[in-house]
């Protein structure tokens, strides 16, 4: 697991190492625990890859069948709860698929995380450490909490710590959310060299669910008994479309039941919302792929995206 701050290269050095990897003709997992930035998916996500081939400078690792799963923020802090059920998730898959598969059982595991490393975000790492039973933990750039780790971890985990390469960048917070915009961008239209045509479609409201994870908190004297304060922070909400998810990015779950499910149910792709008619009670979607979407559950992100094609 590669953890530091913001912008001390730690995707750089998840890449390195994943090169090195199949180079020597392994075929390791990536884990991207960035919704930040979000290497394998869009922003907003977490997911799993598995490694066959190196990078290309300019794509990056090839995109196939990645296992991704849907956050709907752009920060962990966003709703904590959430995040530490997925990643336990995304955990529990990979280690199925290293059961699975002998090659990259004994290929390992290389993990990336956000920058996110003071209080809460301190303990998702050490969470995000145990679900995924890491050995090796890279820190980089920052001693204490290099410390921290050394102090935590059991015995068996080994932290290093490494200086930051001297080509790394500070990156403001424009050029951050540009980098954002540009990823969901290529989702959906591809990059220079590989464009991609998606198509655009009306779909009436009758033929949709789409959810929100997350209901507003109540004050502990209206929750029923038995149930915890945090316990909104997973509840599923069906909304019903309106003009507040117009530009937003909605991921389309591969869940087949209307229950807590989807909240753990990893995602076939995304689609977003161009137009709302609410007198017709049509949603238009720019979506990678032409009509029917895969299934009719969508979950609502934080993110939005302003299509200018």
């Amino acid at each position: 697991m590669i953890v530091g701050p913001c912008d001390v290269g730690k995707s750089t050095v998840c890449r390195i190492l994943l090169n090195y990897a199949v180079r020597m003709s392994r075929r390791p997992i990536f884990v991207d625990l960035d919704v930040g930035q979000g290497q394998i998916s869009i922003p907003g996500t977490i997911g799993a890859l598995m490694i066959e081939r190196p990078a290309a400078i300019d794509e990056g690792f090839s995109q196939e069948a990645p296992l991704v799963y849907h956050f709907g923020h752009k920060n962990p802090s966003s709703n904590s709860t959430l995040f530490s059920m997925l990643v336990q998730q995304l955990a529990n898959t990979v280690k199925e698929r290293l059961e699975a598969n002998k090659r990259t059982r004994s290929s390992g595991v290389i993990i990336n995380t956000c920058g996110w490393i003071k209080g809460a975000g301190y303990k998702q790492l050490i969470n995000s450490a145990k679900s995924f039973e890491v050995d090796v933990i890279m820190v980089l750039d920052q001693e204490r909490l290099y410390n921290e780790l050394v102090r935590d971890m059991p015995n068996f985990v080994k932290v290093i710590f490494l200086p930051k390469s001297g080509g790394v960048v500070e990156r403001s917070k424009s050029v951050r959310s540009e980098a954002r915009d540009q990823r969901i961008r290529e989702y959906f239209y591809g990059s220079l060299k590989n464009s991609l045509y998606p198509h655009s479609f009306d779909i009436k409201f009758s033929e949709l669910k789409i959810y929100k994870i997350g209901a507003p908190a109540l004050p502990d004297s209206c929750l029923p008994l038995g149930m915890k304060a945090d316990d909104h922070l997973t509840k599923l909400v069906l909304l019903t479309p309106n003009a507040g998810i117009l530009h937003h990015v909605l991921a389309v779950s591969f869940s087949e039941k209307d229950d807590d499910d989807i909240i753990l149910s990893h995602v076939a792709g995304f689609v977003c919302v161009t137009n709302i008619d609410t007198e017709r009670q049509t949603l238009t979607l720019l979506s990678p792929q032409p009509k029917p979407l895969p299934n009719n559950i969508l979950i609502l992100s934080e993110l939005q995206f302003m299509d200018s094609h």
